[in-house]
């Protein structure tokens, strides 16, 4: 068979495979549909809307990763590959979005699997940080953001230490900055929407909790990804976030129902990724990933 066709056919496959998925999780979790019809048209649109901006901060991250691997991909396969592992890491087994980057950037780019791990700690750290910063500020208040920057500093000032350069963590000191500046800001902005998301659903649900619970909530939830197994991280976000309620203080059938609300808008949002994939990724540019 030409290989064009193999290519047209593995393409197709992979769509119906995407497409398959996602019925398969609303048809088996039909109380996300349920939460989203009794949410008001404009909390949705705001939700969509936060939630493209987050798809963006992962794009920004996946640039910043690039760039700690000294690579520079062109921006429309960058935001492709990056929309398509989001999708991936949904609806696909062990949270594989990362997987299927690395091993993608191995096939065309020649960028080594242990290369792009060593880029993708360092967001896993700035995670990490500004998860455990959120909780901080949350809990015990504003001041402790101060705290978290002195940590940070003294970070920076360790790792340019001539004494750390002779050892192990040499490698880390020596990585691109601008990488490093980039993979920063990106984690920030992505962290900081998801918080801003959970406060607006969690309020919508409960006027009464405030900005600093929904930080908890959101640094409490973050964690659930270092330990997660299951696509998106389903029931060990919300155990998490269940087992933090003595720091965060918000009843656990709010906690269900803004779960619920979150997961039908997210799902919405990887519905119309894996429609704008097909309309332009899959016609034209899926032979690089399947090539």
């Amino acid at each position: 068979m030409n290989r064009r066709y193999v290519r047209q056919l593995l393409a197709f496959a992979i769509l119906a495979l995407t497409v398959g998925a996602a019925y398969y999780f609303l048809s088996h979790h039909p109380e996300v549909g349920h939460q989203l019809q009794k949410t008001s048209p404009i909390l949705l649109s705001e939700l969509l809307g936060l939630y493209l901006l987050f798809m963006i901060s992962l794009w920004l991250i996946f640039r910043g990763s690039l760039t700690l691997c000294k690579a520079k991909l062109p921006f429309g396969e960058t935001l492709l590959v990056t929309c398509y592992s989001s999708v991936i890491n949904f609806f696909g087994p062990l949270q594989s979005g990362p997987a299927f980057r690395a091993l993608y950037l191995k096939k065309k780019h020649q960028i080594s699997v242990k290369q792009y791990a060593s880029a993708s700690l360092v967001y896993y750290f700035f995670y990490a940080f500004y998860s455990a910063v959120f909780i901080s500020v949350g809990y015990f208040g504003w001041w402790s953001l101060g705290v978290g920057l002195i940590c940070l500093g003294a970070l920076k000032f360790i790792l340019r230490s001539k004494y750390v350069h002779r050892t192990r963590l040499g490698s880390v000191a020596n990585l691109n900055s601008t990488g490093l500046a980039q993979t920063a800001f990106a984690t920030l902005m992505q962290v900081s929407i998801l918080a801003i998301i959970f406060y607006l659903e969690l309020h919508s649900i409960s006027g009464s909790v405030t900005f600093r619970q929904a930080l908890i909530y959101t640094g409490s939830a973050n964690f659930a990804l270092f330990v997660s197994v299951t696509p998106g991280a389903i029931g060990f976000r919300e155990s998490f976030v269940l087992v933090t309620e003595k720091l965060h203080h918000i009843p656990n059938d709010v906690v269900v129902a803004a779960s619920l609300l979150d997961r039908g808008v997210y799902v919405a949002i990887l519905l119309l990724l894996g429609l704008a994939i097909f309309g332009s990724h899959a016609r034209n540019n899926l032979k690089h990933l399947t090539s």
